[in-house]
């Protein structure tokens, strides 16, 4: 049976350019001969006309309900940014129509489509960054609590691009290739031969001979080469054995495949996303190592790239990194990157003040995608980058959102950072959960309209006035009537509550603008114990967390160093 809906109309559509692949990596060759060979394949790229699509397929809920609640499947959307996902298990806070947009809103962007089948229990579906133009789902007969969700999509060029994602049980071998056969005659019967075609999602197979894949074959292209991680590894379940996850294409679209390039990393035949392996990870930020490794986090996504004809060679640019949301080191060496297609030369500059921009180069190369940019010794909270056209200004992108320019020096400047969580209170008296901030700057930070929020949503705002000296700490509490005698600099929570998982939770700390100061993911280990806190280890200067009796000894200590000592 088919089932089909309209389109999902999103609340901002806005038409993106192409983007293009500015690292093509020359196996065997010499730094120079590799970036002569990138330049050269870009320019071809660029002259035929082409764009690349991203497809994954992506089984990374983390929720206790097989939801993307928690946020760590967000960050991974955001940190490899897919145009076209098959998404598995999508469930997302109530799941009404607000809160499905929201999540695809902030994983994605608000220019992004979307396709979620109705009435299962976890649902598959599709995300787009160009028009769904039809969507639907196929009848999965072995299952109940989910279906074939299909879609099609108007990606650039002249062939439209037909999507399926897929959630294969289980059961046996041979109950899937009963689902690979009934799925295969619903693409025969509604799929026009001449179109593009990929069937992705977690196929839950033990192995790439399962008989499955023979009767998927007759539609799509099941050969090697295989994405895999930065260690070669293909595999894709939780502890990395068995290739659970897949994206086939059919033979029209295979002839387009070309490498998955995500900063210098390059993956000839497309990427496994693992978190905990991947290098250097700020190339996936706002990704985090412990992503991949969470909670009830039972797959890897898979990525594959295609460069395919466009319609035409219409020009643009899109700012890549810095996007907004970023922290960056006063002083230090990062990349401007950027994707452009019909143009030849680009002018960048930054603003740090959002108003007042600064050249740093009128002309170079578009097609070098990349510039080294050492990043100016001044402290602030709204910085941005501008990529344009350097012959025709109207032609330009600028970063997303501001990001964060903070000293590590101090140098007059104030950074505040998360150090101290007690997300299982003592007993039951949820007032008693806290979280701690800890000023490592050198100047006083002004913390008025600043948030923390859990995975689920703001906690507390900061009321106006408020200030956090260099070296010092402030604490927020689930309630005023939580915060223990003799502990000071201490407030309530404004929603009164925090409302913190003993399972897993992130806590995030932002600026009053919308930037993220701090965050930090935490499991079930360093929350799981009731009454102890996790830490910074070492206190306040660390870069991991574990429990507050390993750090110090006793089991928390609100408003001061782990040593009992004041701030």
């Amino acid at each position: 049976m088919t089932k089909t809906s309209p389109r999902n109309t999103p609340l901002d559509r806005r038409w993106l350019s192409s983007a293009l692949a500015f690292t093509l990596m020359a196996c065997g060759a010499t730094p120079q001969e590799e970036a002569e060979e990138s330049a050269t394949r870009i320019e071809e790229a660029e002259l035929a006309g082409t764009t690349r699509v991203r497809l994954m397929a992506a089984n990374i809920s983390s929720g206790n309900y097989q939801s993307y609640d928690p946020g760590h499947g967000t960050r991974i959307f955001q940190g490899t940014r897919p145009d076209v996902v098959m998404i598995q298990e999508f469930n997302y806070g109530d799941n009404s129509a607000t809160a499905i947009r929201s999540f695809v809103n902030t994983a994605f962007g608000s220019s992004f489509y979307y396709y979620r089948e109705a009435g299962a229990q976890i649902p598959n579906g599709v995300i787009s960054r160009y028009p769904i133009v039809a969507s639907g789902e196929w009848d999965d007969n072995q299952v109940d609590n989910r279906d074939f969700a299909w879609a099609r999509i108007d990606i650039p060029g002249p062939k439209d691009l037909w999507v399926v994602s897929v959630h294969l049980l289980t059961a046996s071998s041979t109950v899937r290739n009963t689902e690979a056969s009934n799925l295969v005659n619903f693409i025969k019967a509604n799929v026009p031969t001449g179109d593009f075609l990929v069937i992705g999602g977690d196929f839950n197979t033990d192995s790439r001979s399962e008989s499955c894949f023979s009767t998927f074959s007759s539609v799509v292209s099941t050969a090697s080469p295989y994405p895999a991680d930065k260690n070669g590894n293909g595999n894709t379940n939780a502890s990395r054995a068995k290739p659970y996850d897949h994206v086939l294409v059919n033979s029209a679209l295979r002839t387009y495949q070309t490498a998955t390039v995500i900063g210098s990393s390059s993956f000839s035949g497309g990427l496994v996303v693992d978190t905990r392996v991947y290098s250097p990870l700020s190339e996936i930020s706002p990704a985090q190592s412990a992503d991949s490794g969470a909670t009830n986090m039972q797959h890897m996504a898979v990525i594959k790239d295609f460069l395919v004809p466009s319609d035409s060679t219409t020009a643009g640019i899109t700012v890549l990194s810095p996007n907004g949301g970023e922290s960056w080191t006063t002083g230090s060496t990062r990349a401007i990157t950027w994707s452009a297609s019909g143009v030849t030369n680009v002018k960048l500059e930054y603003t740090l003040n959002g108003s007042t921009w600064t050249t740093l180069t009128s002309s170079t190369p578009a097609s070098a995608g990349s510039y080294s940019w050492t990043v100016p010794t001044t402290a602030t909270t709204t910085a941005r980058v501008r990529v344009s056209d350097a012959s025709n200004s109207v032609l330009t992108d600028s970063s997303d959102a501001a990001f964060t320019l903070t000293s590590s020096s101090g140098g007059g400047s104030a950074q505040v950072r998360i150090n101290e969580v007690l997300a299982n209170e003592a007993g039951s008296d949820v007032n008693g959960e806290f979280i701690e901030l800890v000023n490592t700057g050198t100047a006083a930070a002004d913390l008025s309209g600043w948030t923390l929020s859990d995975a689920t949503g703001t906690r507390h705002t900061f009321a106006s006035g408020t200030s956090l000296a260099a070296g010092k700490a402030i604490v927020v509490f689930g309630a005023a009537a939580g915060i223990p005698s003799g502990v000071t600099n201490a407030v309530g929570a404004s929603t009164a509550q925090l409302n913190l998982s003993n399972s897993g939770d992130t806590v995030t700390l932002k600026t009053s603008a919308g930037t993220t100061a701090d965050t930090v993911t935490y499991g079930s280990a360093l929350s799981g114990t009731d009454g102890v806190s996790f830490n910074r280890n070492p206190d306040v200067t660390g870069t991991s967390f574990s429990l507050h009796t390993s750090v110090a000894g006793t089991s928390s200590s609100p408003g001061k160093r782990a040593n009992g000592t004041t701030f």
